[in-house]
């Protein structure tokens, strides 16, 4: 068997594998073809299952970016530690800021200025993985995704008010907030968090802003596309502007009302719908 119909089997396997990611491994295809082949032939094909491999992983992660996969429960577990190198590399630090930079030009369009503010321009930020990363929770845990989140773990965690700040993410909240925009944080954590996460939020260097909006006991039975489009109502309702939204999920910019702009954040370890 030449190394092109192992590339081709493995393929195929691959394809058939992604219904059920959750169980499915292509290092376990591997090595029920390894063991029908010879050593060398073995090597051949654990060089090009590897590379093929980094490029499904790769393929996955961009095509949640980009909102074509969705309401998965779980990262594939042979992506796992793909999506981990990415979360914690200088790639996606980079990837960050690149997003920074286009709210930034995003600005050079605005009418609003200092001088001219009226008081009812707004932004709005997401928290988790927008403002204050997670990854240190991730990291401590070992998932990346491989799993579900455990929320009593996860709002335990949240309790310790240790998340740092995403990178890059303080110097545009206070740009923001310096040109007399009004910053709202609209999050899905719970309500009975909101001591923690003003703690957290100021020791990671945010401060001033003009609301902070957290799931009540009547929201946290809603979809949080729902929770956050009724809360972006509320706004326009009470007469802001809304320029833009910026957070990690596409869960934060669905529904009406829309925002002029919106800037999503790479994160591939979770879906919230």
């Amino acid at each position: 068997m030449d190394r092109s119909i192992l590339l081709s089997l493995a393929l195929a396997s691959l394809l058939v594998g992604v219904v059920s990611a959750r169980d499915w491994n292509i290092l376990n295809q591997l090595k029920s073809l390894g063991s029908s082949s010879s050593p060398s032939q073995h090597g051949l094909a654990s060089s090009g299952l590897s590379t093929n491999l980094k490029r499904y992983c790769e393929s996955w992660r961009f095509n949640v970016e980009v909102h074509n996969i969705r309401n998965f429960d779980v990262v594939p577990q042979e992506c796992v530690s793909h999506v981990q190198n990415y979360m914690t590399s200088s790639q996606y630090e980079d990837d960050v800021e690149r997003a920074v930079d286009e709210v930034i030009l995003h600005f050079g369009s605005m009418c609003c200025s200092k001088s001219k503010c009226d008081g009812m321009d707004a932004w709005i930020f997401d928290i988790d993985d927008t403002l204050l990363s997670t990854i240190p929770y991730h990291k401590s845990n070992g998932f990346f995704g491989g799993e579900k989140l455990n929320s009593t773990k996860f709002e335990d965690w949240i309790k310790k008010r240790k998340a740092p700040p995403v990178p890059h993410m303080v110097k545009l909240y206070h740009e923001i907030r310096e040109r007399g925009i009004k910053i709202f944080l609209i999050s899905s954590r719970k309500e009975y968090l909101r001591s923690a996460t003003v703690d957290n939020l100021i020791q990671a260097g945010y401060y001033g802003w003009s609301n902070l909006i957290l799931r009540g006991l009547e929201d946290e039975q809603k979809e949080v596309k729902q929770y956050k489009s009724e809360k972006r109502t509320w706004l326009t309702s009470l007469g802001y502007r809304v320029w833009g939204v910026m957070a990690d999920q596409w869960s934060s910019f669905a529904g009406c009302p829309l925002p002029k702009r919106t800037f999503k954040l790479p994160n591939s370890i979770y879906y919230v719908a």
